[in-house]
């Protein structure tokens, strides 16, 4: 179902024109837009952010290997999945990985920043329906079967509200895929230069899915294999007041090559069952209680 914004009534209707109020969102940049205010200036992430990204996903191993271990967990638990919406999908290089995976689901993304959806629009080509609006504030209720945030709730301040949104925005059964920064003790400049409001202790991200109401499937860190390497790095370069972040996601072709090959580890650990305890990153699959 559609929840109204202005009245919070809830409706069926194939527009979104609210029968109770007579509300209705605007067309931004041929998007239907739900915090207009928002689409070009906000405190959780750079404005230029998402041309960067486009630049450089396709090309680093961080980012490619995030796809390929929520894939294989998205293929595992929730093949079966037919309505999804990525929150926070950016440029859509995840949408993308999961409308691939999930062949006979309809697709949709929601991102705050208007830019980023014209570089998700060339990439998806159709396959997606996507929308400006505020994670938390979301226009649907009972509505998907999965949705997924990955490193979306570390730039917002009530990230508890969020979840508590996906939660009434899920059908009874639905899943919950997020994956988040993890360890504050490896907080550098990058996280400074991505509007990162914190990084999540080992359970703290666990914990609050659990108190928004959903039940864990799997909870584990990746990039555990990397994290001495990371460890290193935040300590060193990762604390110089000039710091690059673009520069993580620049490497040679073979050391990037050889990052990803590690990565393939803490993924092969994954799909055999295991929970991985810390790593630079935590992932946590979550389900709707029916």
């Amino acid at each position: 179902m559609k929840r109204c914004l202005s009245c919070q009534s809830d409706y069926q209707a194939n527009d979104w024109l609210c029968p109770t109020c007579g509300s209705q969102p605007e067309q931004m940049d041929a998007v239907l837009a739900f915090a207009p205010d928002l689409a070009a200036s906000n405190d959780g992430l750079a404005p230029d952010a998402h041309h960067a990204l486009e630049q450089v996903q396709d090309r680093s191993f961080w980012f490619r290997s995030r796809n390929r271990i929520i894939t294989d967990l998205v293929q595992h638990y929730f093949a079966g999945a037919r309505s999804v919406m990525e929150i926070g999908c950016g440029t859509g290089y995840v949408l993308a990985a999961l409308a691939k995976a999930l062949p006979k689901a309809s697709m949709a993304g929601s991102e705050i920043y208007t830019n980023g959806l014209g570089y998700a629009a060339q990439r998806l080509r159709g396959r997606a329906t996507l929308f400006q609006m505020d994670a938390t504030r979301l226009p649907f209720t009972g509505e998907f079967d999965l949705i997924a945030a990955c490193d979306v709730l570390e730039h917002i301040e009530d990230d508890r509200r969020v979840l508590r949104e996906i939660h009434r925005a899920l059908k009874p059964g639905g899943g919950l895929l997020l994956t988040v920064p993890q360890h504050p003790s490896l907080w550098s400049a990058s996280d400074d230069l991505a509007y990162h409001k914190r990084r999540y202790r080992r359970s703290e991200l666990g914990d609050k899915v659990r108190e928004a109401g959903f039940r864990i499937l799997r909870d584990t860190s990746f990039i555990t294999t990397l994290l001495p390497l990371l460890l290193l790095q935040r300590l060193t370069s990762g604390q110089k007041k000039d710091y690059n972040a673009n520069a993580e996601f620049a490497l040679p072709g073979w050391l990037d090559r050889l990052l990803e090959s590690a990565v393939g580890l803490d993924r092969a650990m994954i799909n055999l069952g295991l929970s991985l305890p810390v790593g630079g990153s935590r992932l946590v699959l979550a389900e709707r209680p029916r």
